[in-house]
């Protein structure tokens, strides 16, 4: 309860000797987080329709805009396992690379619908979480991180001595029987990002998030309360690679080709690029996240790329993201998303302020 908030209404009332009225209609449906998904992923959606009828937004713009929507849901997973189970993990590139190759040996070697191959990367993703999951029952912190470093540095060389560059034709690809295009995929990627969105904010509100968030403040107190830390660190790291590899899933589907040797998707560099993203962004917030993989990636491809300055120092594109990481860490251990809760908290100090002196 606001207590100043009580005592200036109490004191000055805004409408005479009447009851207050409560927030809007609207205003309360715009606080719902799950309408807030739909109506970001709607205006997402009637982008590619505009830039299909060659009005506004111009096609190699879309395509940077789906490839950072794959990074954030990438980004999403991530958010979960550090900020709301305390676990690091450095092989997220090699999470997405599962969910690659899946993607290419199910709908490109055996001609199988995309139903088919998004099941069997959940699969594979099951496999790979649980048994990264025992692991970090033994081994925490930084230690943690170094073995899933290894663990990607396995999986990538061992899918580049498998092959070194698979692609996808996309006439072969077949959604609930029907074949589709690039737009067709740029449209799936918004409707995977809205599902994923949804669903793991429901999961981060509800007692699994809660207990998720207890064993990440204390081990010793979670047990205390039967938290049961097998449970909810295999059920991070699960849903972290699965997230993964739907990513590489969907980033196989719509850039449809990828090089191992020469392609840094695999790479560390991917995976610090996702660990800078929830850190600029907030490892608590989901759309502080979001927000931190497009500065990530989007602010590179679909804007600094364009100027002058930068394409021909590309360079300072990789500066300005570690000087924002580092600006981060240093003022805003939270992220955007702290920043953010300051300036609303500070305007609305300063809206009390103004009404006190209007009434004394």
């Amino acid at each position: 309860m606001d207590i100043k908030q009580a005592y200036l209404d109490a004191a000055f009332p805004r409408e005479g000797p009447k009851k207050r009225r409560g927030p809007s209609l609207a205003a309360r449906a715009a606080r719902q987080p799950n309408l807030q998904v739909v109506v970001i992923c709607a205006i997402l959606a009637l982008m590619q329709i505009l830039a299909m009828n060659g009005m506004v937004f111009s096609s190699p713009f879309i395509t940077a805009l789906g490839s950072t929507l794959i990074y954030s849901i990438v980004s999403i997973g991530f958010c979960l396992l550090l900020g709301y189970s305390g676990l690091a993990s450095l092989g997220t590139a090699g999470f997405i690379g599962l969910g690659a190759y899946s993607a290419y040996y199910v709908v490109e070697g055996l001609g199988a619908p995309y139903i088919l191959a998004l099941l069997v990367t959940l699969a594979v993703s099951i496999v790979i979480g649980v048994s990264v999951g025992f692991i970090s029952l033994r081994i925490e912190g930084i230690y943690l991180a170094i073995m899933t470093l290894g663990l990607a540095e396995i999986i990538r060389n061992l899918l580049m001595a498998i092959k070194p560059t698979i692609k996808i034709d996309l006439n072969s690809v077949r959604l609930f029987g029907v074949g589709v295009n690039d737009k067709a995929v740029f449209l799936l990627i918004v409707l995977t990002f809205a599902v994923l969105m949804v669903l793991t904010g429901n999961l981060i509100r509800s007692p699994v998030g809660r207990s998720m968030l207890a064993m990440k403040n204390s081990t010793s107190a979670a047990q205390a309360m039967g938290v049961s830390l097998m449970k909810y660190r295999l059920l991070a790291f699960v849903i972290t690679t699965i997230y993964a590899s739907i990513g590489g899933l969907l980033y196989m589907m719509y850039i449809r080709n990828v090089t191992t040797a020469t392609s840094t998707l695999l790479t560390l560099t991917t995976s610090l690029n996702i660990l800078g993203a929830v850190i600029i962004g907030g490892s608590k917030s989901l759309w502080g996240t979001t927000v931190g993989a497009f500065i990530i990636y989007g602010l590179q491809s679909m804007f600094l790329s364009k100027l002058e300055f930068f394409k021909n120092n590309p360079a300072f594109i990789t500066m300005v993201t570690g000087l924002l990481i580092i600006l981060v860490v240093m003022f805003y251990p939270g992220g955007i998303a702290q920043m953010v809760s300051n300036l609303r908290l500070w305007l609305r100090r300063r809206r009390y302020e103004r009404r006190l002196r209007d009434y004394v």
